[in-house]
Protein backbone atom coordinates (compact mmCIF):
# COMPACT_ATOMS: atom_id res chain seq x y z
CA UNK A 1 0.00 0.00 0.00
CA UNK A 2 1.28 3.43 -0.92
CA UNK A 3 -0.01 6.30 1.20
CA UNK A 4 0.55 10.01 1.14
CA UNK A 5 1.56 11.29 4.54
CA UNK A 6 2.74 14.47 6.13
CA UNK A 7 6.23 14.65 7.51
CA UNK A 8 6.45 12.65 10.71
CA UNK A 9 8.96 11.16 13.11
CA UNK A 10 6.52 9.37 15.40
CA UNK A 11 6.47 5.65 16.33
CA UNK A 12 10.05 5.19 15.17
CA UNK A 13 8.84 5.33 11.58
CA UNK A 14 11.01 7.02 8.97
CA UNK A 15 10.60 10.66 8.12
CA UNK A 16 8.15 10.90 5.23
CA UNK A 17 7.24 13.99 3.25
CA UNK A 18 5.56 12.55 0.15
CA UNK A 19 4.51 8.91 -0.05
CA UNK A 20 5.04 5.98 2.27
CA UNK A 21 5.20 2.39 1.05
CA UNK A 22 3.53 -0.05 3.45
CA UNK A 23 4.00 -3.81 3.34
CA UNK A 24 1.82 -6.28 5.17
CA UNK A 25 3.47 -9.44 6.46
CA UNK A 26 1.80 -12.67 7.56
CA UNK A 27 2.37 -16.41 7.60
CA UNK A 28 0.39 -19.61 7.44
CA UNK A 29 1.33 -23.09 8.50
CA UNK A 30 2.58 -22.82 12.07
CA UNK A 31 0.15 -25.42 13.41
CA UNK A 32 0.13 -28.26 10.84
CA UNK A 33 1.87 -31.56 11.44
CA UNK A 34 3.31 -31.57 7.92
CA UNK A 35 4.51 -29.16 5.27
CA UNK A 36 6.25 -25.78 5.41
CA UNK A 37 5.56 -22.43 6.98
CA UNK A 38 4.80 -19.95 4.20
CA UNK A 39 5.13 -16.20 4.77
CA UNK A 40 4.12 -13.42 2.42
CA UNK A 41 5.15 -9.77 2.37
CA UNK A 42 2.66 -7.81 0.26
CA UNK A 43 2.52 -4.22 -1.04
CA UNK A 44 -0.70 -3.07 -2.71
CA UNK A 45 0.50 -0.91 -5.62
CA UNK A 46 -2.84 -0.43 -7.37
CA UNK A 47 -6.23 -0.53 -5.61
CA UNK A 48 -7.71 -4.02 -5.28
CA UNK A 49 -11.44 -3.98 -5.99
CA UNK A 50 -14.18 -6.47 -6.76
CA UNK A 51 -12.98 -9.15 -4.33
CA UNK A 52 -13.30 -9.64 -0.59
CA UNK A 53 -10.20 -8.82 1.43
CA UNK A 54 -10.06 -10.11 4.99
CA UNK A 55 -8.23 -12.58 7.20
CA UNK A 56 -7.78 -15.64 4.97
CA UNK A 57 -9.36 -17.80 7.67
CA UNK A 58 -12.58 -15.79 7.31
CA UNK A 59 -12.83 -16.52 3.58
CA UNK A 60 -13.84 -19.75 1.89
CA UNK A 61 -11.57 -21.39 -0.68
CA UNK A 62 -13.33 -19.85 -3.68
CA UNK A 63 -13.10 -16.36 -2.17
CA UNK A 64 -9.41 -16.81 -1.39
CA UNK A 65 -8.60 -18.06 -4.87
CA UNK A 66 -10.51 -15.19 -6.48
CA UNK A 67 -8.79 -12.60 -4.29
CA UNK A 68 -5.37 -14.19 -4.86
CA UNK A 69 -5.60 -13.83 -8.64
CA UNK A 70 -6.37 -10.11 -8.29
CA UNK A 71 -3.79 -9.49 -5.56
CA UNK A 72 -0.82 -10.95 -7.44
CA UNK A 73 -1.61 -8.65 -10.39
CA UNK A 74 -2.12 -5.56 -8.22
CA UNK A 75 0.90 -5.56 -5.96
CA UNK A 76 4.46 -6.53 -5.21
CA UNK A 77 4.90 -9.59 -3.05
CA UNK A 78 7.61 -11.85 -1.69
CA UNK A 79 7.19 -15.41 -0.51
CA UNK A 80 9.34 -16.96 2.23
CA UNK A 81 9.34 -20.60 3.20
CA UNK A 82 10.80 -22.71 5.98
CA UNK A 83 10.71 -26.44 5.39
CA UNK A 84 9.84 -29.16 7.93
CA UNK A 85 13.50 -29.95 8.61
CA UNK A 86 14.18 -26.31 9.50
CA UNK A 87 11.08 -26.20 11.70
CA UNK A 88 12.26 -29.31 13.56
CA UNK A 89 15.76 -27.86 14.01
CA UNK A 90 14.88 -24.27 14.87
CA UNK A 91 11.51 -24.51 16.61
CA UNK A 92 8.39 -22.66 15.53
CA UNK A 93 9.30 -19.11 16.57
CA UNK A 94 12.71 -19.04 14.89
CA UNK A 95 11.41 -20.85 11.82
CA UNK A 96 8.60 -18.33 11.57
CA UNK A 97 11.03 -15.40 11.74
CA UNK A 98 13.18 -17.04 9.08
CA UNK A 99 10.16 -17.31 6.77
CA UNK A 100 9.45 -13.62 7.41
CA UNK A 101 13.08 -12.73 6.65
CA UNK A 102 12.99 -14.64 3.36
CA UNK A 103 9.64 -13.15 2.31
CA UNK A 104 10.93 -9.59 2.77
CA UNK A 105 14.13 -10.46 0.90
CA UNK A 106 12.03 -11.58 -2.06
CA UNK A 107 10.11 -8.30 -2.32
CA UNK A 108 10.97 -6.40 -5.51
CA UNK A 109 9.85 -3.11 -3.95
CA UNK A 110 11.40 -1.96 -0.68
CA UNK A 111 8.80 -0.82 1.86
CA UNK A 112 9.23 2.06 4.28
CA UNK A 113 7.23 0.26 7.00
CA UNK A 114 6.20 -3.36 7.55
CA UNK A 115 3.00 -4.19 9.41
CA UNK A 116 3.14 -7.70 10.87
CA UNK A 117 0.43 -9.98 12.18
CA UNK A 118 0.85 -11.51 15.62
CA UNK A 119 2.61 -10.87 18.89
CA UNK A 120 5.91 -12.69 18.41
CA UNK A 121 9.09 -10.85 19.28
CA UNK A 122 10.52 -9.54 16.02
CA UNK A 123 13.79 -7.67 15.57
CA UNK A 124 15.27 -5.47 12.85
CA UNK A 125 17.41 -8.38 11.62
CA UNK A 126 14.22 -10.24 10.68
CA UNK A 127 12.91 -7.25 8.72
CA UNK A 128 16.23 -6.37 7.03
CA UNK A 129 16.44 -3.27 9.25
CA UNK A 130 13.13 -1.92 7.92
CA UNK A 131 10.89 -0.30 10.58
CA UNK A 132 7.95 -2.47 11.61
CA UNK A 133 5.01 -2.77 13.96
CA UNK A 134 3.19 -5.91 15.10
CA UNK A 135 -0.58 -6.17 15.54
CA UNK A 136 -2.66 -8.80 17.29
CA UNK A 137 -5.39 -9.86 14.84
CA UNK A 138 -3.69 -7.75 12.21
CA UNK A 139 -4.77 -10.19 9.51
CA UNK A 140 -8.38 -9.35 10.35
CA UNK A 141 -8.11 -5.61 10.97
CA UNK A 142 -5.34 -4.26 8.74
CA UNK A 143 -5.81 -4.44 4.98
CA UNK A 144 -2.13 -4.80 4.06
CA UNK A 145 -1.80 -7.80 6.39
CA UNK A 146 -5.07 -9.29 5.11
CA UNK A 147 -3.65 -9.19 1.58
CA UNK A 148 -0.48 -10.96 2.73
CA UNK A 149 -2.57 -13.51 4.62
CA UNK A 150 -4.53 -14.45 1.50
CA UNK A 151 -1.49 -14.79 -0.75
CA UNK A 152 0.34 -16.88 1.86
CA UNK A 153 -2.66 -19.16 2.43
CA UNK A 154 -3.34 -19.85 -1.24
CA UNK A 155 0.36 -20.40 -1.91
CA UNK A 156 0.62 -22.98 0.87
CA UNK A 157 -2.65 -24.73 0.00
CA UNK A 158 -1.55 -25.14 -3.62
CA UNK A 159 1.79 -26.52 -2.47
CA UNK A 160 0.07 -29.08 -0.23
CA UNK A 161 -2.10 -30.20 -3.15
CA UNK A 162 1.14 -30.92 -5.02
CA UNK A 163 2.44 -32.80 -1.99
CA UNK A 164 -0.73 -34.92 -2.07
CA UNK A 165 0.30 -36.14 -5.52
CA UNK A 166 3.82 -36.91 -4.30
CA UNK A 167 2.61 -38.65 -1.12
CA UNK A 168 -0.91 -39.86 -2.01
CA UNK A 169 -1.29 -42.08 1.07
CA UNK A 170 -1.68 -39.02 3.32
CA UNK A 171 -4.37 -37.10 1.37
CA UNK A 172 -2.71 -33.72 2.01
CA UNK A 173 -5.15 -32.13 -0.44
CA UNK A 174 -7.94 -32.75 2.10
CA UNK A 175 -6.36 -31.47 5.32
CA UNK A 176 -3.28 -29.49 4.14
CA UNK A 177 -1.15 -31.11 6.85
CA UNK A 178 -3.32 -30.03 9.80
CA UNK A 179 -4.06 -32.46 12.63
CA UNK A 180 -7.47 -33.68 11.52
CA UNK A 181 -8.92 -37.07 12.43
CA UNK A 182 -8.22 -38.24 8.87
CA UNK A 183 -4.58 -37.14 9.04
CA UNK A 184 -4.21 -38.81 12.44
CA UNK A 185 -5.59 -42.07 11.06
CA UNK A 186 -3.32 -42.03 7.98
CA UNK A 187 -0.23 -41.10 9.96
CA UNK A 188 -0.84 -43.99 12.32
CA UNK A 189 -1.34 -46.37 9.38
CA UNK A 190 1.60 -45.30 7.23
CA UNK A 191 4.08 -43.65 9.58
CA UNK A 192 5.72 -40.33 8.75
CA UNK A 193 6.75 -39.14 5.31
CA UNK A 194 9.61 -36.69 4.58
CA UNK A 195 7.44 -33.58 5.00
CA UNK A 196 6.11 -34.48 8.45
CA UNK A 197 7.40 -32.42 11.38
CA UNK A 198 9.07 -35.06 13.51
CA UNK A 199 9.56 -32.67 16.45
CA UNK A 200 5.82 -32.09 16.90
CA UNK A 201 4.51 -33.93 19.96
CA UNK A 202 1.31 -35.29 18.31
CA UNK A 203 3.41 -36.73 15.46
CA UNK A 204 5.89 -38.28 17.91
CA UNK A 205 3.10 -39.80 20.00
CA UNK A 206 1.32 -41.28 16.98
CA UNK A 207 4.54 -42.75 15.61
CA UNK A 208 5.39 -44.27 19.00
CA UNK A 209 1.88 -45.72 19.31
CA UNK A 210 2.08 -47.15 15.82
CA UNK A 211 5.47 -48.73 16.58
CA UNK A 212 4.19 -50.19 19.85
CA UNK A 213 1.16 -51.67 18.08
CA UNK A 214 3.46 -53.30 15.54
CA UNK A 215 5.64 -54.82 18.26
CA UNK A 216 2.65 -56.19 20.14
CA UNK A 217 1.05 -57.82 17.11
Amino acid sequence: MVKSKKKSKSNNFPEVSDKIIIAGLDEVGRGPWAGPIIACAYIELTPVTGVKISDSKKLNEAQREEAYEVLIKSGAFGIGQTNPEEIDQLGLSKANRLAFHRAIANLKVKPDIILIDGKDKIDRKTTHNIPFKTFIKGDLNIRAISCASIVAKVTRDRLMVKMAKKYPAYKFNDHKGYGTSLHKKLLKEHGACPIHRKSFKPVQELLQTSLLDTVLI
